[in-house]
C-alpha cells in the first residue's frame, strides 16, 4: 500500500519525529484477484463514512513483482571508482569500489540527485581511516560507501527503526558490519568524528545545527544536502559560526554544502 498527495500540498520539511499526513490522500493498494471490487468499494466507504469518496479499480497482469524493479534499476557509477550495483549486475570496471544495494524499505539507492552528489563527493575525497557519522542514513548507502572507501569507523543514525534495520541488513550484505553500526539518535554515543554526512532536509538541518556541529572534530568536515537552492544561505547562516564553507555544488534544484570546522587554538 502507498500513500500519495491527492492535492497540491507538498510536505518537504517534517522535523525529526514528525510524521505529517496530507489533508487529501490518495491510497493505492493491491488485492488478490478473487477480491470482489464492488464489495471492496462498499467496505471502504463504510469504514470512511463517506459515500462520495472516489474509488477506481483496475486489473493487473500476473507477474513476479519481486523481479519487476530490476528492469529500471541498474549498476551506476559515481565519480571515478564508486559503483552502486544491484545483486544481479556487476560493474564493467574491474577496479571499481562496489556497494551492493537493491531497492528496499528505506530511502537511498543513489538515483536521487542529493544521494548522487554525496556519493560523488565521497569518491573524490575517500574517508580512508576516518571516523564518520551518516546522520539520516536511510538505507545506509552513504555509510556503506564510506566503509568501502576505507573509513575506519562509521555510525549510521536515523529516526526510523526501518531505516536502522535496512542499514544493518545492507551492511551485512556488503561485509562491513565490523566497521558500521546503525543506531537511533538517542542511542548515538560516539564522540567527535572526522566527517559528518547529513542527507536530510533544510529545516531538520537547521534544527539539528548544535548537535551536528558538536559531532565534528576541530578541522573535520560536514557534508549536507537535501537542501533546495533557495534554502542554502539559510542553512549556511546557521552553521557559519562553526564552519567555513566551500562553493555550493548544485544539481537540478538541490544543493550540496561542504564545510570545514574551524580549528580552535
Amino acid at each position: 500500500m502507498t500513500l500519495q498527495d491527492a492535492g497540491d500540498e507538498p510536505l518537504l520539511e517534517p522535523m525529526p519525529g514528525e510524521h505529517p499526513v496530507w489533508q487529501a490522500v490518495q491510497v493505492t493498494a493491491v488485492f488478490p484477484t478473487d477480491t470482489d471490487p464492488e464489495q471492496l468499494q462498499c467496505s471502504v466507504r463504510d469504514v470512511l463514512h463517506d459515500s462520495d469518496i472516489a474509488i477506481s479499480t483496475e486489473s493487473l497482469e500476473d507477474q513476479d513483482w519481486s523481479e519487476t524493479w530490476r528492469k529500471d534499476f541498474h549498476a551506476m557509477r559515481f565519480g571515478n571508482r564508486l559503483w552502486i550495483c544491484p545483486a544481479h549486475e556487476s560493474p564493467p570496471d574491474g577496479d571499481a569500489v562496489v556497494v551492493d544495494m537493491d531497492p528496499g524499505l528505506a530511502f537511498g539507492t543513489g538515483t536521487h540527485a542529493t544521494t548522487a552528489m554525496c556519493l560523488e563527493w565521497l569518491d573524490a575525497y575517500p574517508p580512508a581511516g576516518l571516523r564518520v557519522v551518516d546522520y539520516g542514513c536511510g538505507s545506509g548507502i552513504l555509510a556503506i560507501a564510506a566503509c568501502k572507501l576505507g573509513a575506519g569507523d562509521v555510525t549510521g543514525v536515523d529516526i526510523d527503526p526501518q531505516a536502522i534495520q535496512a542499514t544493518r541488513e545492507n551492511a551485512r550484505r556488503n561485509g562491513v558490519l565490523d566497521v558500521l553500526q546503525a543506531v537511533l539518535p538517542d542511542d548515538l554515543e560516539t564522540g567527535p568524528v572526522d566527517l559528518v554526512m547529513a542527507n536530510i532536509l533544510a529545516n531538520p538541518l537547521i534544527g539539528l545545527a548544535d548537535r551536528l556541529s558538536g559531532l565534528v572534530n576541530s578541522g573535520g568536515r560536514i557534508v549536507m544536502t537535501g537542501i533546495l537552492a533557495e534554502q542554502a544561505e539559510d542553512v549556511v547562516a546557521v552553521y557559519r559560526g562553526w564552519f567555513v564553507f566551500e562553493e555550493p555544488v548544485c544539481r537540478e534544484e538541490w544543493v550540496l554544502l561542504v564545510g570545514s570546522k574551524y580549528s580552535r587554538v
